[in-house]
């Protein structure tokens, strides 16, 4: 996988009036005119939960010596100059661009070193320092491999990070399990997947991008498998073991899949391409030992007008079970998720469907509903994904990388740049069939601390309501919405071409939303970041929820992307609406009706963090009320540890 991090601003209205620092209307309309429901300082219930498992370290805020004693923050010994001068890549290799990109003339906000170091999360995996991007469960470990910049927080020269956890959220680093070293990785170590096999032998697979250029497909195991933590990695010497077939362009061949088993006994595998230069495939082979390989014909499942297909995933779902399955499960009773990262949009788009061992094709349930032009993983910034069985809890766990959205002026300043998002389980939705449920891992919740409950609280077309659950930055939260049914009658006609990213954002009201949460939001509400519901009508006069994340409003800062996600969420006959967000400082992450939609943001406040972080209910509806019911955990900080030395010959690290 390749990444980038396109750097835009936000636009103004299309007149060019600029009244103020912001061209939106503000949410709402009511509160400048008085009308903010009475704070909810009393919680009904209060608790304090006890942290279990590790010691929680404090965070790890990168490069402290970088920042000056002043106000602002001096410049590290990377630059921009440097970067500039470096080699970037982009284009030449085949793949959009994967640097921030300087975008000089673009106003600069003056971060202090305060508000920098507030942008760091706390219990999401980040390196120490600088910019990161297949996932392992390996002898009672969690093992992370990670594309990894360990010389400046932006592309450049790529090796693989690598780190441990018992639990899937507190993490220690290990050394750098494979640098770019030989000729046909010395471009980047990128993407890759690890199979384990029935004997426990670990064969991993990943690209190297040559001196030249060309993505080749490369294969490296463990030096010890002995050794839980799988510290040493040796490269094979007959690497590469797959070069681009005849009809494959050089730069559009990567991202191999965890293999998995057939029922002649070989070992199966597919990875991301495009033909006709904008058709999507995913190439299919087999082997017996992972160093030589059979292409089969065709491929595995093809989309014209989707582009090329990185970091493609293959596994199955079981129709009737709530466990996972091991990605070589086959039969009655099971369908297939194929998954591709679009190097076009930047999206991870899924789909559910049929596979046919024999001829190694895999059909869609629904056309409408193909890969790349339907479900996505996440209508946020969640890129390159990858899931794992994990035996351990019989479970199938997401990975996804989140880039930064600041521009890179910030990420040299602080250091470092973009994070995973929180593992989260992965299954099929049973009550609708035709979408994935994902949920943060339940392990999250060992971070809970003290408790809030909230329970049916009113919250009036077009107002807000406070909730005083003192520092708001590390949030997990749990709300259940009620809304009248006879409300629904009054929806309007016009609001059938509504959707998220056009709608107008909080600021437009409907007769049944814009409601939800305010997070991150500063006491003036001149910063904020609402995530909310929206029932609309649709075309067949039917009424269509959307959940939505609008960003437009969360920073002052004119260098930071502020857009507008969303989606359509299924919600059946007699279900409330729901939404879980965990608020990690600079990291929003929101999951509607269970894990139905999900949406990742990135912000950047410049006044509402810290103690100045609020938070609010609030409905901008015009013709209902409605009522929520809530509970809200501060979460602590994880911690990751920097080194997995001590106690090796013991795996004592916990």
């Amino acid at each position: 996988m390749v990444v980038s991090n396109p750097f835009r601003t936000s636009s103004g209205p299309k007149d060019g009036t600029v009244n103020s620092p912001y061209w939106y209307v503000q949410l709402p309309e009511a509160a400048d005119s008085g009308e903010l429901q009475t704070n909810l300082g009393g919680p009904t219930k209060t608790f304090s939960a006890l942290i279990t498992g590790l010691l929680v370290l404090g965070t790890l805020v990168a490069l402290v010596a970088w920042m000056g004693s002043s106000g602002l923050v001096r410049g590290p010994p990377t630059t921009l100059e440097t970067i500039k001068s470096s080699s970037m890549r982009g284009v030449p290799e085949g793949v959009s661009a994967k640097s921030h990109g300087v975008h000089l003339g673009t106003p600069s906000y003056p971060w202090t070193k305060r508000m920098l170091a507030w942008q760091r999360t706390t219990f999401h995996f980040q390196p120490t320092k600088n910019w990161m991007n297949g996932p392992l469960y390996y002898k009672g470990w969690y093992h992370l491999f990670y594309q990894y910049n360990a010389e400046a927080p932006v592309w450049g020269s790529i090796v693989w990070g690598h780190s441990v956890s018992r639990d899937l959220i507190h993490w220690r680093h290990l050394p750098i399990a494979m640098v770019n070293d030989h000729w046909y990785d010395m471009d980047g170590v990128w993407t890759g997947s690890a199979t384990v096999l029935p004997d426990g032998r670990v064969f991993m697979l990943y690209t190297g991008s040559t001196n030249e250029t060309v993505q080749v497909q490369n294969l490296a195991y463990p030096a010890d498998p002995t050794d839980p933590l799988l510290t040493e990695w040796v490269k094979y010497s007959g690497n590469p073991v797959l070069l681009p077939p005849p009809g494959i362009d050089i730069h559009d061949f990567r991202d191999p899949t965890t293999a998995w088993l057939t029922s002649a006994g070989k070992w199966r595998i597919t990875i991301g391409s495009k033909v006709n230069k904008k058709s999507g495939v995913s190439l299919v082979y087999d082997t017996l030992d992972f160093k030589s390989f059979e292409l089969l014909d065709g491929f595995l499942h093809l989309v014209p007008g989707t582009g090329m297909w990185e970091c493609v995933d293959f596994f199955p779902v079981s129709v009737t079970e709530e466990n996972g399955l091991d990605t070589s499960a086959r039969g009655v009773g099971v369908k297939h998720v194929v998954k591709a990262s679009m190097d076009d949009d930047r999206n991870d788009y899924y789909a559910i469907g049929t596979y046919d061992e024999g001829t190694a094709k895999w059909v869609p349930d629904d056309p409408d509903l193909d890969v790349g032009i339907g479900l996505r993983y996440d209508y946020g910034k969640f890129y390159a994904s990858k899931t794992f069985y994990d035996q351990k809890k019989q479970r199938r766990i997401l990975w996804g990388w989140v880039p930064e959205t600041d521009s890179t002026h910030a990420d040299i300043r602080k250091g470092w740049a973009s994070i995973q998002g929180i593992p989260r389980t992965i299954k099929l939705d049973k009550k609708t069939g035709r979408n994935l449920i994902l949920w943060p891992v339940e392990e999250i919740e060992t971070l809970r601390l003290k408790n809030w409950e909230f329970d049916k609280v009113l919250v009036k077309a077009g107002s807000v309501v406070p909730l005083d659950v003192g520092k708001t930055s590390q949030l997990d939260i749990v709300v259940e919405f009620e809304v009248d049914k006879l409300a629904l009658e009054k929806i309007n006609e016009d609001d059938t071409a509504y959707n998220c990213s056009a709608g107008g954002g909080a600021a437009k009201r409907g007769a049944v939303g814009p409601f939800g949460l305010l997070v991150l939001a500063h006491e003036s509400l001149s910063e904020q970041t609402p995530i909310y519901f929206y029932i609309a009508k649709g075309n067949d006069g039917t009424p269509k929820t959307f959940f939505c994340a609008d960003e437009s409003r969360s920073s002052a800062a004119p260098d930071v992307l502020k857009p507008i996600y969303g989606s359509i969420v299924p919600v059946l006959e007699g279900e409330k609406l729901t939404m879980r967000i965990l608020v990690d400082h600079s990291t929003v992450e929101s999951f509607g009706q269970g894990g139905r939609i999900c949406i990742t943001s990135r912000v950047y406040p410049t006044k509402a963090i810290y103690q100045d972080a609020r938070l609010f209910l609030f409905n901008n509806a015009t013709a209902t009320d409605v009522t929520a019911s809530l509970k809200i955990w501060h979460l602590s900080s994880a911690g990751i540890r920097t080194s997995a030395t001590e106690n090796h010959n013991n795996v004592a690290i916990n």
